[in-house]
């Protein structure tokens, strides 16, 4: 009877505990509300085409100026679809249900991955905790969600196989490429991933330290099988060409602030740093620097402290690795049951709608939110221009122009359509240097559109070439003489 009731209240307090996991990022979901992203608005489009088509993926590009005619293909087709179908079921709150639902599944694939490295529940809880509180600033209506989310899983399989020797769950593999890839392009991350487990036993040849039961062959197999499954796409092999022209374009990481480097100007920045300091002492303290998590934490590192966007890959890499050079349990707890499962379930999802109904989450306070950050009052007076023809936009602002006015644009965030060069002058534009009249896509343009704090703005209401026709406190309308 006492052994009944220890492990009843063993499965409450893990319970209570996954619960306190879940509901704490949903909450913060909620709370943030994130539907004025200005790149959400193009996967929206995208998405509302492919789904008006009944087809996969436009061929070329049909909503930019610049990129008529230009081979351009929605690799994020998926996402985009995705987004469309919550967004046409629920408006603005199905946005907010797909970034609270994806970071409680991050959050739930995080606990998961550390319980199988062995650490201890509060241990690994609390690492979990870090990890997402490090992810916050990442919640945003993006498609790299599903990558945090398909590594974690990833990563969750390569380790138990590498630990345990069963390769069972590396045939899910495979499946998670497959909608990694038509998700979000660093899918290639993963399998940077996979090639460090597959040459991990060769290399312990001379590697001192021996860690992998994988075996020689599967792992290279796994890789072999997920590179093919990627192919599985709309443009197939293609996919791979345009991960490596994206890779090519150093000059956005100076360019856009969401692909700069970490400034350590906020405390995820400081938090990030503490884990990753953390994990490879922990490793040093252990005297045991297995080739796979050496590899793992130096290139996720690398990469992540390069683009502020990529700092999951790093964050999630260090967490589990954390875990596993940590001491670990020397009581085995059971899963949780079936019932208490399906408990976490239901409390995680009420305390979830309450959070929904005391942030006020709702279509008309977030489309106050939107209208508050984005011009849409401009929108609306644009559209009742008759043939204004070209418009010249800033870059920020594309994604929500080709959204709402249904008209092509002269730049959005689609870096790998316009290319550094393009997207450096249209910053240079927007910032009044010297030779901003000698853009072409200025000159061409009978409409120029912006915010009003931007120096070009102010330089146009001086210009006679240029009449103001419309300005609120967020944009300006300037129309050609």
């Amino acid at each position: 009877m006492a052994k009944l009731s220890a492990n009843i209240e063993e499965q409450i307090g893990r319970s209570l505990v996954l619960i306190c996991l879940l509901v704490a990022p949903g909450l913060y979901c909620l709370r943030a509300a994130v539907v004025s992203d200005p790149d959400m608005w193009w996967h929206m489009r995208y998405g509302e085409w492919i789904l008006a088509h009944h087809a996969f993926v436009p061929r070329i590009d049909m909503f930019s100026n610049v990129g008529v005619g230009k081979c351009w293909t929605g690799y994020s087709w998926l996402f985009d679809v995705v987004l469309e179908k919550l967004y046409q079921q629920w408006n603005l709150v199905g946005v907010v249900i797909y970034t609270t639902t994806i970071s409680v599944t991050i959050a739930a694939a995080l606990y998961h991955l550390m319980r199988r490295q062995k650490a201890d529940p509060v241990v690994g809880a609390l690492i979990v905790l870090g990890v997402m509180a490090i992810l916050s600033r990442l919640i945003a209506p993006r498609p790299w969600l599903f990558s945090i989310l398909f590594f974690a899983l990833e990563l969750d399989i390569v380790l138990e196989a590498r630990r345990t020797g069963k390769r069972r769950g590396l045939l899910w593999l495979p499946v998670i490429f497959v909608l990694w890839a038509n998700t979000h392009i660093l899918f290639v991350l993963g399998l940077l991933v996979l090639g460090a487990a597959a040459v991990e036993p060769l290399a312990e040849r001379w590697w001192p330290w021996r860690e992998t039961k994988a075996g020689v062959i599967s792992p290279w197999l796994t890789l072999a099988a997920c590179v093919l499954a990627c192919m599985v796409n709309p443009i197939g092999w293609d996919l791979y060409r345009t991960a490596y022209v994206i890779s090519r374009q150093s000059g956005i990481l100076d360019l856009i602030s969401e692909m700069s480097s970490l400034s350590f100007r906020s405390y995820e920045d400081f938090l990030l740093l503490f884990l990753v300091l953390l994990t490879a002492g922990a490793m040093g303290w252990n005297r045991r620097l297995p080739f796979f998590e050496t590899v793992l934490l130096a290139a996720a590192a690398f990469i992540s402290f390069r683009s502020r966007r990529d700092l999951w890959f790093v964050a999630v890499a260090a967490g589990a690795i954390l875990a596993s050079q940590l001491p670990r349990m020397e009581k085995e707890f059971k899963r949780l049951t079936n019932v208490a499962v399906l408990a976490v379930l239901l409390v995680t999802a009420g305390v979830l709608w309450a959070g929904g109904r005391l942030f006020e989450v709702n279509n008309a306070s977030l489309e106050t939110l939107v209208q508050d950050n984005l011009p849409v009052n401009a929108v609306e007076f644009m559209r009742k221009m008759p043939n204004h023809g070209p418009i010249f936009n800033d870059f920020n602002w594309g994604g929500y122009l080709i959204w709402s006015l249904r008209e092509p644009v002269s730049i959005d965030s689609r870096g790998v359509l316009y290319g550094d060069e393009w997207i450096n002058r249209n910053i240079e534009t927007w910032s009044g240097r010297p030779d901003w009249s000698t853009d072409p896509n200025l000159k061409a343009a009978k409409i120029v559109m912006g915010p009003k704090t931007f120096p070009l703005c102010q330089i146009l209401k001086l210009d006679p070439e240029f009449h103001l026709a419309y300005e609120d406190k967020l944009a300006d309308v300037f129309v050609r003489q």
